[in-house]
C-alpha cells in the first residue's frame, strides 16, 4: 500500500494519539449499533425536522473540502512558492473532509442500504445524485494529486507533466461541490430560509474561511509538536485569507437580514426569529446562535487587524474562533432554521441526543485519524527526502 508503512512508526506520544482516537471511533460504533438497532428515534430528530446533527456536519465539511482550492489555486496556478510546503496538506484534508462527509450521510439513513439507491437508480433530476457525483468525483481528483505529487517528492523528480490538467480541473470542481451543496437547500421551494440565491455564494466563502482555518491550527499544532515548520510566510496569508473570506461571510449574512426584515418576508423572517430569540417561548438554540454572532465578530475583529494577525497565539485564537462560529452558523443554525417554524408555522424544538452526539464524535475520530495518518506519511517523506 501506498508508502502506509510509514504511518506504523512513531514514539509514545504518536501512539497514545492514534490510541485516543481509536477509542472514541468505538464510541461511536457502540453509538451507531444502538442507532441501527432501534433506529433514528433514538435521535432528536422528529416529523417535522428531519435532518439534524449529521447533515449539520455533512454540510460543513464539503466546505472544508472545497476549501482546498485555496491553496492549490495560488500554488498551481498563479506559482506561490510560499505554498509549497502546505498544499499536499490541504488536499489531504480535503480528501478526509470528503470520505467523512460521506460518512455522516451514511449514519444518517436509517436503512444503509438505501445509499445505493442512488447508484442502481440513478436520476439526473435529483440535486443527491449530482452531490454524490461531484463529491466522488473530487475524491477522485484529489487523490490523484497527492498520490502522484507525494510519490514524485519522495524520489526527488518534478510531477509528471499529465498531472497539471488534473489539478486544473480540480480548482473549478473543488468551487462546484459546494455550489451542488448549497442547491440541495435551495431548490426546496417550501422552505423559506433556504430559498436564497445568496445561499450558494455564503457556502463557498465560509468554506473558504473554515478551511483555511483548521489548516492554520494543524500547521500550528505540527510545528509545536513535530519537527516539521510550514513556515510563517504561508500561515501569514493563509490567515489573510480567512480575514477576506470571514468577511465575505459576514457581508452577505448581513445582506440576508436586510433583504428578509425590509421586506418583512414572513416565512424567511420566521426562521430568524426563532434562531435568534425564540417563538413562544421556545428558544433552545437562541445562546448557541450568540455564541456564534459573539465568537464570530471576534474572530473578525482579530483577523482584520495585521498585528494581531502576525502574532501566532492571536492568529491560532481567531482561527478558533471562526471555526466555532462557522460550524454553529452553518451546521446547527443552517438546518434547524429551515425546519423550524415548518410550513404550517409549527414550532418543533431539535436538540442532538446522546447517541447522535457519541456517532458524531466517532466519526470525527474517522476524520482526525485519517489526518493524523496522511500527515505522518507526508512528513516522513520530506524528512527522507
Amino acid at each position: 500500500m501506498f508508502m502506509f508503512e510509514k504511518a506504523i512508526t512513531g514514539g509514545r506520544r504518536y501512539w497514545t494519539w492514534i490510541g485516543a482516537l481509536c477509542a472514541v471511533v468505538a464510541l461511536g460504533v457502540f453509538a451507531y449499533s444502538r442507532q441501527l438497532n432501534q433506529g433514528l428515534a433514538v435521535t432528536g430528530m422528529n416529523r417535522d425536522v428531519t435532518w439534524g446533527l449529521y447533515i449539520a456536519q455533512f454540510t460543513f465539511l464539503v466546505g472544508v473540502a472545497a476549501s482546498a482550492v485555496t491553496v492549490v489555486l495560488p500554488f498551481y496556478l498563479h506559482d506561490y512558492r510560499a505554498f509549497a510546503r502546505v498544499t499536499i496538506l490541504g488536499e489531504f484534508l480535503a480528501i478526509a473532509a470528503v470520505v467523512l462527509s460521506g460518512l455522516f450521510i451514511f449514519v444518517d439513513l436509517g436503512q444503509p442500504s438505501r445509499v445505493f439507491n442512488i447508484l442502481l437508480h440513478p436520476s439526473p433530476a435529483s440535486m443527491m445524485f449530482w452531490d454524490l457525483l461531484a463529491l466522488g468525483g473530487y475524491l477522485a481528483l484529489n487523490a490523484a494529486i497527492t498520490l502522484v505529487t507525494l510519490s514524485a517528492e519522495r524520489r526527488d523528480v518534478p510531477p509528471p507533466g499529465w498531472i497539471v490538467p488534473v489539478i486544473i480541473v480540480s480548482i473549478p470542481w473543488a468551487v462546484s461541490i459546494h455550489t451542488v451543496t448549497a442547491f440541495l437547500y435551495s431548490g426546496l421551494p417550501g422552505r423559506p430560509y433556504w430559498l436564497t440565491a445568496l445561499l450558494a455564494p455564503r457556502f463557498l466563502a465560509s468554506a473558504f474561511a473554515a478551511g483555511p482555518a483548521l489548516l492554520v491550527l494543524l500547521c500550528l499544532a505540527m510545528r509545536r509538536l513535530t519537527r516539521f515548520d510550514a513556515g510563517d510566510a504561508p500561515v501569514a496569508r493563509l490567515g489573510l485569507i480567512v480575514a477576506y473570506a470571514m468577511t465575505a461571510h459576514v457581508f452577505f449574512v448581513a445582506l440576508e437580514l436586510f433583504t428578509v426584515f425590509y421586506a418583512r418576508i414572513p416565512g424567511h423572517m420566521d426562521a430568524f426569529v426563532y434562531l435568534f430569540a425564540g417563538i413562544d417561548g421556545r428558544a433552545a438554540l437562541v445562546p448557541v446562535m450568540w455564541t456564534s454572532v459573539v465568537t464570530g465578530l471576534a474572530a473578525l475583529g482579530l483577523l482584520l487587524v495585521p498585528a494581531a494577525r502576525r502574532r501566532t497565539r492571536l492568529l491560532a485564537a481567531a482561527c478558533g474562533l471562526a471555526l466555532v462560529s462557522l460550524w454553529i452558523d452553518k451546521g446547527l443554525g443552517l438546518v434547524v432554521g429551515g425546519f423550524v417554524p415548518s410550513p404550517l408555522g409549527a414550532v418543533t424544538e431539535y436538540l442532538p441526543t446522546l447517541t447522535e452526539s457519541g456517532i458524531t464524535a466517532g466519526v470525527w475520530a474517522v476524520g482526525f485519524l485519517l489526518v493524523t495518518v496522511f500527515y505522518k506519511i507526508t512528513l516522513e517523506v520530506r524528512r527522507e527526502a
